[in-house]
C-alpha cells in the first residue's frame, strides 16, 4: 500500500510516515511539505491513501483536494487539523475526505484505527468532529441551512472587521451591494450588529480559512 502525507510539521510529518510503517508492515509511505509538492507526489506515485494538513504554507488543504483526487483516482484522504470548528468540519465534509483527524486531542495511536476504518470504505471523524456533526445537523438554524455558498465567503471578510467600502474594493463590488450582503446575512443568522457578526464568523471558524482576510484592529472611534 502506497501512502502520501501532506504535512508542512516537519516532525509530525516524520512521525507519520514512519508509523504508517509500523501499522501497515510493507506499506510505502512519502512525505511532503505542501500542497502543491502533495499534489506531485500523488502523480508520481499514485497512493490509496492520503493525509492532508488543512493549514499549508501554500493555502489552505481543501483547496488542493480536487487536484489530490485527479492525480490519485479512489485514494482515500484524511484531513488533519488544529482546529474543530463548524466551518472547518463542513467544508471538509463536502469536499468529500474519508477522514477528520484532530491533532490536538488524538494520541498517534489512533492512526491504526484510522486507516482501517477508511480502507474498509468507511469514514473515520474524531470525537470532537462527531458531535459538532450532530449539533449542525440538528440545529435549524445552522450558517449551513442558511446562507448561500457567496454569503459564507462573505461572511470571512465581514469578520475581519473591514468596512463595506475596504471588502468592495477587494472583491471588485460596490459598497452598497455589500451593505446589502451584510445586512441580509444578519437578517438570516439573527444577528443584530456588525460587532455581533464578527464574533459569530470568529466562533464558527470563517476567518480560519487559510488564505482569508485576518480580523484587523481598528483605533477607538475609527
Amino acid at each position: 500500500m502506497k501512502i502520501v502525507v501532506i504535512e508542512d510539521h516537519q516532525l509530525v510529518r516524520d512521525m507519520l510516515v514512519e508509523s504508517c510503517g509500523h501499522v501497515l508492515p510493507g506499506a510505502e509511505a512519502r512525505g511532503a511539505s505542501t500542497g502543491a509538492e502533495g499534489v506531485r507526489v500523488c502523480c508520481e506515485f499514485g497512493p490509496g491513501l492520503v493525509f492532508l494538513d488543512l493549514a499549508l504554507p501554500d493555502g489552505d488543504g481543501l483547496d488542493f483536494i480536487a487536484d489530490i483526487f485527479a492525480a490519485s483516482p479512489g485514494a482515500k484522504v484524511v484531513a488533519l487539523t488544529s482546529h474543530t470548528d463548524e466551518f472547518t468540519l463542513y467544508r471538509a465534509l463536502r469536499a468529500q475526505v474519508h477522514g477528520f483527524v484532530d491533532k490536538n486531542e488524538q494520541p498517534l495511536k489512533v492512526l491504526g484505527e484510522v486507516i482501517a476504518s477508511v480502507m474498509d470504505g468507511g469514514r473515520y471523524f474524531s470525537p470532537s468532529a462527531q458531535r459538532l456533526r450532530l449539533a449542525m445537523r440538528n440545529n435549524p438554524v445552522d450558517f449551513s441551512k442558511l446562507l448561500s455558498d457567496r454569503e459564507q465567503e462573505l461572511l470571512a471578510w465581514f469578520g475581519a472587521g473591514l468596512t463595506d467600502e475596504e471588502i468592495g474594493g477587494r472583491l471588485d463590488l460596490a459598497a452598497r451591494t455589500v451593505k446589502k450582503h451584510r445586512l441580509r446575512i444578519m437578517g438570516k443568522l439573527g444577528v443584530h450588529s456588525t460587532p455581533q457578526l464578527m464574533r459569530y464568523a470568529l466562533e464558527k471558524g470563517f476567518t480560519r480559512v487559510q488564505g482569508a482576510p485576518h480580523p484587523v484592529a481598528r483605533a477607538s472611534g475609527s
